[in-house]
């Protein structure tokens, strides 16, 4: 285990070994931790009923290859994808506190169009892949695949409550080369709970005028010095905090990537633990945690 001290407050350790994860149910263990491997293993490890709120955004679908072994998001098709994530939702499930909730941020993605690759884009170079799979069964080419409404129709039949789509709206999106369709604006972010009864104070955050928050949330997305490419801005994940969470509360992000859920949870008072299977990610979330004062 490796623990440093944040400057926002509590430590953080990078766990590395079974009997480190065990810890975390321990009321007596206040460190926040970042954990190296597989979300698929890692959360069998983790007692019920530990954490309080899930804030996460998965790999998308034909995306993006992080060039990890293991990683989801190349599967040959759209429903193995879904499958995938539900049994990780659902062990997500299970660790969560019967009054806990979910929130969860998920991109879509268009049928290749029988391509077996992806060019190099200038804009996002990251993007571009030697593999693609093939257009799933009852699609057509350039159809939009609907990946958002599969995922959350998949874990709501799988126990979950489905309570409410988010559309974050960015402003400042990314221009698309695309000729024949309105550039992409939008991704949904989607509010699950565990239980029909959960933990939610609609005082702590309003909308414009003062009203009840909506559920469009005009977000502007925000560029990081670090190689990771597939950030959510930290407004994100503030706003699932205040609403679902208490100070000293317990957040996990099973598929932390570059750590803003981490820092973010760590800024307003809250404990995490962060899953990610590539350890060069771990690394720049323990260097952004660092830094960030």
């Amino acid at each position: 285990m490796r623990t440093i001290t944040s400057p926002l407050g509590p430590s953080v350790s990078i766990l590395e070994t079974d009997t480190d994860l065990t810890r975390i149910g321990d009321p007596t263990f206040q460190s926040s931790s970042l954990v190296v491997g597989d979300a698929r293993t890692l959360l069998g490890l983790f007692p019920d009923d530990t954490f309080q709120c899930v804030v996460t955004s998965p790999p998308y679908w034909s995306l993006r290859d992080y060039n990890i072994h293991g990683q989801i998001g190349l599967e040959d098709s759209v429903d193995a994808f879904v499958d995938s994530l539900v049994v990780v939702f659902q062990e997500v499930r299970r660790v969560l506190k019967p009054g806990g909730s979910m929130w969860l941020n998920i991109g879509d993605s268009y049928t290749s169009g029988g391509r077996t690759w992806r060019a190099t884009d200038k804009k996002n170079p990251s993007r571009a892949m030697g593999t693609r799979p093939p257009t799933p069964e009852g699609l057509k080419p350039k159809d939009l695949v609907g990946v958002p409404w599969r995922l959350a129709f998949a874990l709501q039949k799988a126990g979950w409550y489905l309570r409410q789509d988010i559309v974050w709206n960015k402003p400042n999106c990314q221009p698309e080369s695309v000729r024949d369709r309105p550039t992409r604006s939008h991704e949904y972010v989607f509010f699950l709970t565990k239980s029909q009864d959960y933990d939610y104070d609609r005082t702590t955050v309003r909308g414009p005028n003062d009203r009840q928050l909506r559920s469009v949330w005009d977000i502007n997305t925000v560029a990081t010095k670090e190689a990771h490419f597939a950030t959510y801005p930290s407004r994100l994940v503030e706003i699932p905090l205040s609403l679902t969470t208490q100070p000293d509360d317990l957040v996990l992000d099973p598929f932390i990537g570059s750590g803003t859920t981490g820092l973010v949870a760590l800024r307003m008072g809250r404990r995490f633990v962060g899953l990610e299977l590539n350890p060069e990610y771990v690394e720049i979330a323990m260097r952004r945690i660092i830094a960030d004062k």
